[in-house]
């Protein structure tokens, strides 16, 4: 599908829930993706983007950023902490803080950088124990952890169970975030996102619809 029928898409989305069409972030997922396939979106203009490894992203976005202007990159999967330095390098957003040895891990080289990109906590909505993220239970102090640190917590992240309606994870992100005064949701894939943006998500990650099915390395 064409990234402009996603943009459109999320247009009619916002609209249908009142909502502007520019509250709504669109993170083009390329992880995975041939690096023609993510020029050409490049080349349509789009800038925001999300990749899952930060190898991955070491190897791929350094020439793009010298070649287009403007890009933004968020780190959508899971970071170890033996990688906090080369991906505060490259992202402008991590959405996958899960744990306070992470947390404080990024503080202490936030804190030599004197800069601190957008960080999202990954919330496991649906207390799966292969899946990561914070249980619910927990979000609460975990966050105050965190601005403990003086980390940037811009919002909150969750990757619904597949087998489950994602909008009731959905809405209770949404609470979570709600009462504890963050205004951003990372949430809604290429399969749900209009379903997200009904219930107050501010980025969507959107790869399969925008560059096809995912070619896995060899």
């Amino acid at each position: 599908m064409p990234l402009t029928d996603i943009q459109t898409r999320i247009e009619a989305a916002c609209h249908k829930a009142e909502r502007k069409a520019e509250s709504v972030e669109l993170i083009a997922v390329s992880k995975v993706q041939p690096n023609a396939r993510v020029e050409a979106v490049l080349n349509q203009g789009h800038r925001v983007f999300g990749e899952n490894r930060v190898q991955e992203a070491q190897g791929k976005w350094p020439d793009f950023k010298a070649k287009f202007d403007r890009v933004q990159l968020h780190l959508i999967g899971p970071l170890q902490s033996n990688k906090v330095k080369p991906a505060l390098d490259l992202f402008d957003a991590i959405h996958t803080l899960d744990r306070e040895k992470l947390a404080r891990r990024i503080a202490t080289e936030v804190q030599a950088r004197g800069a601190c990109p957008a960080l999202f906590i990954q919330v496991n909505t649906g207390e799966e124990p292969q899946k990561a993220g914070v249980l619910p239970a927990e979000v609460d102090g975990f966050i105050k952890a965190c601005q403990g640190f003086d980390l940037n917590i811009k919002g909150l992240m969750c990757i619904p169970p597949m087998e489950e309606e994602p909008s009731l994870h959905f809405a209770l992100l949404a609470k979570m975030a709600k009462r504890n005064g963050l205004d951003s949701l990372s949430m809604g894939m290429s399969s749900d996102f209009e379903s997200a943006i009904a219930l107050g998500a501010t980025h969507v990650r959107v790869g399969s619809a925008i560059f096809g099915e995912r070619v896995k390395p060899d």
